[in-house]
């Protein structure tokens, strides 16, 4: 797995400076970034910060930069330290839900601008930016980005944002990042890329062109299925990243103290979680391409995937998730999600446990996922396990 060191990453203003004189890879940066020895008791691991405001000094400064919860807050801060680190940007900017970072990127544009989305982009993307932002006055269009002739036919002055994710959520398309942010910046865009399946771990969009990386702090970053957070993440200082912060500070969008805490816990054992996952999900994935049963297996790890070779260019590793097609449509579908005992039907991916949802009953009517399809998060059980589990309830 190949990482840029620490001092290729981190910013020399950044408050983790003493951290930055080694040359720390990645593993080290998850352990250590945003974390320090707490000076007024000596405890290793951080307090939780739960006041909401701080005290002001008789000259009318604050001690710490603090003045009200809303708009900081000292585990928030140590927190967006350690994701800009991670990611290899120059500031972090952490939301209450990767749909509030999201919302807050849309919401920092003016209304007449332009949106490109994949089609195939997370279902409540695609929803915020129609039903909530469109009556707004926002501009959108979605389309298969993997067709770069159909990006480039869309695109316009007025395009503000490329919106990327890859691999996609549910059906796990590959699109190269560096094409898409070539074509964004072409017309004056930015390239904001969803990395919440991919994580620091995998893929790294900067080192591609990307501008702005959302997470869903929900999923592998915590990483234990027990909190909600977004963030954003920027590779470079600009008048749009200040107007991020004033939403998210005048919006209050923010994830409380003990959310900030168990993200920062969960972050500590991501390299090696993500491994893990990566490892259990090849090996669920060759096991269903080769079963009768299964109609197509879409996991970029697998050398049939049409993204294969971008993903084997743009990624460390080919991730813990992979969606599934049964030959008996949906009912087939269905049916395995109720005989299966160590895959839970339940929403969300990114936790120890391995979930299994099908995917257009919850999107609705608007879904185009495919009626036969199931998504599949694989957890950290025993790889064999789980096969013998599949191989068990599929018929």
């Amino acid at each position: 797995m190949s990482i840029s060191h620490a001092s290729d990453i981190f910013p020399e203003d950044t408050i983790l400076r003493p951290l930055s004189a080694s040359r720390m890879r990645i593993e080290t940066l998850a352990v250590r970034a945003g974390h320090a020895v707490d000076p007024s008791t000596g405890a290793v691991t951080p307090p939780i910060h739960l006041s909401t405001t701080f005290e002001r000094e008789p000259d009318g400064s604050y001690r710490q930069g603090h003045i009200y919860a809303r708009t900081s807050n000292p585990g928030r801060q140590s927190l967006e330290a350690a994701l800009a680190a991670l990611e290899g940007g120059v500031a972090a900017i952490a939301f209450a839900s990767g749909m509030a970072a999201t919302h807050a990127v849309f919401q920092a544009l003016t209304p007449g601008d332009h949106v490109l989305l994949p089609e195939d982009a997370y279902y409540s993307t695609l929803r915020l930016a129609r039903e909530v932002f469109g009556p707004w006055g926002l501009e959108c269009d979605a389309c298969d980005m993997s067709d770069l002739a159909a990006v480039k036919r869309l695109l316009r002055p007025t395009t503000k944002v490329v919106w990327v994710e890859t691999p996609s959520n549910p059906l796990l398309r590959v699109v190269d990042i560096a094409e898409l942010a070539a074509l964004a910046h072409a017309v004056g865009a930015r390239c904001v890329v969803d990395n919440t399946w991919s994580t620091p771990l995998l893929q790294r969009p900067f080192s591609h062109g990307a501008d702005l990386v959302m997470h869903s702090t929900t999923k592998y970053l915590g990483g234990h299925s027990d909190l909600i957070g977004g963030a954003l993440v920027a590779r470079v200082e600009d008048d749009f990243v200040a107007r991020l912060r004033v939403l998210q500070g005048l919006g209050g969008a923010i994830p409380s103290p003990f959310d900030c805490w168990l993200l920062m816990r969960g972050i500590r054992s991501l390299p090696w979680r993500m491994r893990g996952h990566c490892e259990n999900a090849f090996a669920v994935a060759r096991f269903l391409a080769a079963h009768p049963a299964i109609e197509a297996v879409h996991y970029p790890g697998l050398p049939s995937h049409p993204g294969h070779d971008i993903a084997a260019r743009q990624m460390n590793d080919f991730g813990g998730m992979l969606s599934i097609q049964l030959r008996g449509g949906e009912q087939a579908a269905l049916d395995l999600t109720s005989r299966l005992e160590l895959f839970t039907r339940a929403t969300s991916l990114g936790g120890p446990e391995s979930l299994i949802e099908h995917r257009a009953s919850v999107e609705g009517p608007t879904t185009i996922s495919p009626r036969n399809l199931l998504r599949v998060s694989v957890g950290l059980e025993n790889a064999d396990d789980l096969i013998e589990d599949l191989d068990r309830s599929l018929r």
